[in-house]
């Protein structure tokens, strides 16, 4: 359930990209289909189980495919949808919160030592995001913004330690999903991120430049 759950967010984040970049109907499907299953099917291929669930199960296309729906035919009617628009951030946190943890646990499933299972959930998590991102011609989140992979590993590292000690598998998910959440809503806030190479002064990087062309669209 946690996986169709989060399916549904991380494909929201993905019909709002589109929409945000005026891609048709069919782009914008096919981004909130990207976003949504790039990191379970990476997953998936790597601890053997394939096909993997995205392709084989229908119920990931179909809640990917109302995500993309919901954005593209609310988005031209709903103030409050394109002021949500704004924050694809928040829905993106949302999915790679519960894409870390359940990533994490079916790694753990398939027996795999907790630190490889907690770096798979780490890929889970961030794999869509960054699909999503390059598709739109855009460096991604991963590699320039706030911290993301670091509160994703966070996240996944609850739920091996929880796996370690014999905790209810439950509560582990929601406590690593809620700390991933956190560690990511407050680093966007605050601007908490990693240290970056320094440049010249009067040089912009190619990230900090989209991001000025971001704002102008705004």
């Amino acid at each position: 359930m946690l996986d169709l759950v989060g399916t549904f967010v991380f494909a929201l984040s993905g019909g709002v990209a589109g929409v945000k970049e005026r891609l048709d109907l069919f782009g914008v499907l096919v981004l909130s289909f990207a976003a949504a299953s790039a990191g379970g099917i990476m997953r998936d291929l790597l601890i053997g189980a394939v096909p993997p669930a995205a392709i084989s199960d229908w119920r990931y296309l179909a809640v990917s495919l109302l995500a993309g729906l919901v954005v593209f035919f609310w988005y031209p009617v709903s103030e409050r949808l394109r002021n949500l628009s704004d924050h694809v951030l928040v829905f993106d946190a949302a999915g790679l919160a519960l894409f870390a943890v359940v990533g994490t646990q079916k790694a753990l499933g398939y027996r795999l030592n907790p630190l490889m299972a907690a770096l798979l959930g780490m890929l889970t998590g961030i794999g869509g995001g960054m699909l999503r991102d390059v598709l739109i011609s855009e460096v991604p989140t991963v590699l320039r913004s706030e911290l993301y992979a670091v509160a994703a590993l966070a996240g996944a590292v609850v739920v091996v330690v929880g796996h370690v000690l014999n905790l209810p598998p439950t509560a582990t998910a929601i406590a690593g999903a809620a700390l991933c959440f956190s560690i990511r809503l407050f680093a966007i806030r605050r601007g908490w991120r990693l240290p970056v190479a320094g440049l010249p002064r009067g040089r912009k990087s190619a990230a900090e430049e989209l991001d000025e062309q971001d704002d102008e669209r705004e």
